[in-house]
């Protein structure tokens, strides 16, 4: 299950438990340059990274479920928390230890929800931030049946903040 993106049928590595096709990922690879070749993208850069992850959650796995749990916890909190990427960045490295804390959560249906092809269209780096808070938003919706749980996740790191 991925995100329903209609990117080219080729050929070509994927990531060993991101659950995205191979035409997805090279597409993510195209977004994620643009990203490292200017350094004012970093803020929209983290968010990608955390959306594209939640959006392709592969299959159950000891690795795929943490990578959904910590990157659905930085989405919780820097969409509704209001932190930047460096606090919710921190977030997922503390919510790692001890491990064995999250659970697979079924994915939801990416119906609707932006992809990567509408962040890797941007025609200028303000369109492609606010692109990617967008997708981002659509992302963390569809995730929504789940937002008790992982609102828990991130209260049982964050309280350690205190």
């Amino acid at each position: 299950m991925g995100c329903g993106a209609l990117v080219p049928d080729v050929d070509g590595p994927v990531h060993r438990y991101i659950g995205a096709s191979p035409g997805c990922w090279a597409t993510y690879g195209e977004l994620l340059a643009r990203e490292f070749s200017d350094a004012r993208a970093y803020a929209a850069h983290r968010l990608t990274v955390y959306t594209y992850a939640v959006q392709h959650p592969g299959v159950p796995s000891r690795q795929s479920i943490q990578s959904v749990g910590v990157h659905l916890i930085s989405l919780h909190l820097v969409l509704e928390k209001g932190y930047n990427s460096t606090p919710a960045t921190e977030a997922m490295r503390q919510a790692l230890t001890p491990r064995g804390r999250f659970v697979w959560l079924s994915p939801p249906s990416m119906a609707g929800t932006m992809t990567v092809l509408d962040v890797v269209s941007a025609a200028d780096l303000e369109e492609h931030i606010d692109l990617a808070h967008r997708w981002a938003r659509s992302v963390w919706g569809a995730w929504a049946p789940h937002h008790a749980t992982v609102r828990q996740w991130a209260e049982t790191v964050t309280s350690r903040w205190r």
